[in-house]
């Protein structure tokens, strides 16, 4: 499989928050709602992911890849778009908890596919080049969705999101068909297995520590990344500095030139200091980067703060996902995986909630201390636990 086809899946799952995050406050100025609904609009995308990763990712391993990744697809297109005519606030939410049905099994199955098909340092060279990609997507797309709000309003912004059926047409060609991974032959009078009985599979790999703090710190990690820079920065460029839609995206996309830099080498990386030191290196600079945009008296500096983030960002993301996807055995990899997706989209879902409670209680810039010091107790924790619950290289997790 060429890598470009499971490139355009990460492509498309990461629009669903990056193109509207510079109109937020624009949304939430038409529709006469506070400061704190931002976290409601953009957790509103990621929550259902949270139960429907794991069953999505039970369901590529039964019945195939390609007949999950369509569906999905078409869903994450027509609701997406359709959010450009809502005519309130929370029929807006609810378009986009719908659009989040089809969105909770891009990214997830982007990073399976790769695992499918590569594996050692080959794997982790292409999560690293997937996370590039990603993080071109999170440069390019904000202010994108800036300018789009800029030139016609914030309901421009949503359009983009139809591309997502060009997206399954390109998949319905290049995808095979049958593309369900070998799975254990059954025992001679041994009733099949259920999709719950591969769930109960896949939560017990995930209790081993290779495969559980890893799914715990990418918990964390979004709750800061959806809490903070996609939820906090938007309110705190317009109230602190008065910047507008289009320069907000513009400073919103800064962490994602960083982070691609980092992306693009962690194949070298990885070879040269081991996905231990990597991890532990990435949150410091994360913590760094929050503490900056904290205390920053000038747009520069949050600047500065943003490019930080992003160097952490780039090297933790990949590296996580590659140790749980090495962890994971092939024939219940993707619904392992939905688990760290899972996490993930929890992540996505609390971090604005947590984020927008603090925003009604505290200034803009108190998040993002919050944030460097839950990211450095991060790093505290790894280091007393040693190797045994973060390795050094990744480690396959018993099924038994």
């Amino acid at each position: 499989m060429a890598p470009w086809v499971i490139f355009s899946i990460t492509v498309t799952g990461i629009l669903a928050n990056t193109l509207i995050t510079p109109a937020i406050p624009d949304i939430l100025a038409e529709f006469d709602q506070p400061g704190g609904r931002a976290g409601i609009l953009v957790a509103a995308g990621a929550v259902p992911g949270i139960v429907m990763a794991p069953l999505i990712g039970v369901l590529a391993d039964r019945h195939g890849r390609r007949r999950v990744l369509l569906p999905a697809l078409v869903t994450f297109g027509v609701f997406g778009a359709a959010s450009s005519l809502a005519p309130s606030f929370w029929v807006l939410v609810a378009l986009r908890a719908l659009q989040g049905l089809g969105a909770a099994g891009l990214l997830n199955l982007a990073i399976t596919l790769v695992s499918d098909h590569w594996q050692g340092l080959d794997r982790a060279r292409l999560l690293g080049t997937n996370g590039a990609v990603l993080t071109v997507s999170i440069a390019v797309f904000p202010p994108v969705g800036g300018l789009l709000t800029e030139l016609g309003g914030w309901r421009i912004a949503f359009l983009p999101y139809a591309f997502a059926l060009v997206t399954a047409l390109v998949l319905r060609r290049q995808l095979p068909a049958a593309e369900i991974v070998d799975r254990p032959a059954l025992a001679e009078g041994a009733a099949p297995a259920g999709a719950w009985a591969d769930f109960r599979v896949a939560l017990r790999i995930a209790r081993a520590p290779a495969v559980l703090v890893p799914i715990g710190m990418a918990f964390v990690a979004f709750v800061l990344i959806f809490g903070l820079f996609l939820t906090a920065l938007p309110v705190h460029l317009e109230e602190v500095f008065d910047l507008g839609a289009g320069a907000r995206g513009l400073v919103l996309g800064v962490p994602a030139i960083t982070s691609t830099v980092v992306a693009l080498s962690l194949g070298r990386l990885r070879a040269r200091f081991g996905a231990r030191r990597i991890v532990l290196v990435a949150w410091t600079m994360a913590a760094l980067g929050f503490a900056a945009v904290a205390g920053a008296p000038a747009v520069v500096l949050v600047l500065v703060g943003a490019g930080l983030y992003g160097l952490g960002e780039g090297a933790l993301i990949p590296t996580l996902q590659d140790l749980v996807a090495g962890a994971a055995p092939a024939e219940g990899r993707a619904a392992v995986i939905a688990l760290l997706v899972g996490a993930i989209r929890a992540g996505q879902s609390i971090g604005p909630l947590l984020v927008g409670i603090l925003l009604s209680a505290t200034t803009t810039a108190t998040p993002f201390a919050v944030g460097a010091a839950l990211a450095l107790t991060v790093v505290a924790l790894a280091v007393s636990a040693g190797r045994r619950v973060l390795p050094t290289v990744s480690q396959p997790a018993a099924t038994a």
